[in-house]
């Protein structure tokens, strides 16, 4: 069997449907399998021209007359929590934070099902069964893992969120996350982001990738946030976020 190069990568077109982020606009995906010994340099490779991981897929927007998702990433050795992030990290300083292997679970797909069910009612992803659930986790051709945020205080040690990451030769990204919908207070999900900036640092890497930005979706407006980001350009490369 040939080893994948991006010489002779093969990228595919999914047919076009309606866009999960702005009205009235139809999306399409460039994609392509990643496969074999060389999937963690391809992975890399296309990760830096703006594409995003799904499982053994790597993907990037590809929408005739619209280029509107754009790949951001946190600069984060240059990163300074403003003071509603340092109240974040003050709130969830009781939270354990342990990375395991890409190993899927029943109590990650019970706090996954019920964060489905209150943030994304509706949603295609709420249908996922846990065989689903564990193919989204462990089908993975590169370096990944499961980050687990527990309670340190309760006696169970009770899950609270969960990050899939995917370790890159230049920092972390992002590939999926959730968390308890009942701790709304806690800022769980600006919580998980912060701790990948502080795990990033502790690594001697530079960056954390947060997957797609929309200037107009309100679902994407907490990424702006992150600064200082850069934003995957194009031809350009990766500039920073005026």
């Amino acid at each position: 069997m040939t080893d994948q190069t991006p010489e002779n990568t093969q990228l595919f077109m999914t047919a076009s449907m309606p866009c999960p982020y702005l009205p009235d606009r139809r999306e399409r995906k460039l994609f392509t399998h990643l496969t074999g010994r060389r999937a963690s340099a391809l992975h890399h490779l296309l990760s830096e021209n703006g594409f995003r991981r799904s499982q053994n897929l790597i993907y990037r927007p590809a929408c005739e007359g619209c280029n509107e998702c754009r790949s951001v990433r946190i600069v984060a050795n240059d990163f300074s929590p403003s003071a509603r992030f340092r109240r974040v990290l003050r709130t969830n300083a009781d939270i354990n934070v342990t990375t395991c292997p890409p190993v899927a679970s029943s109590e990650q797909y019970d706090l996954f099902k019920r964060y489905l069910e209150t943030r994304h009612e509706g949603g295609g992803m709420t249908q996922m069964s846990y065989a689903d659930y564990e193919y989204m986790v462990e089908d993975t051709p590169v370096q990944s893992a499961v980050v687990e945020y527990r309670l340190a205080d309760d006696p169970n040690q009770r899950l609270v969120a969960v990050a899939l990451t995917d370790i890159m030769p230049d920092g972390l990204s992002m590939v999926y996350s959730f968390y308890d919908p009942d701790l709304q207070h806690r800022g769980l999900g600006n919580f998980l982001i912060l701790d990948h900036v502080s795990q990033t640092r502790a690594a001697g890497l530079q960056y954390v990738y947060l997957g797609y930005w929309v200037k107009d979706s309100q679902k994407m407006a907490y990424k702006a946030q992150f600064s200082p980001l850069e934003v995957q350009s194009g031809s350009s490369g990766w500039q920073l976020l005026g």
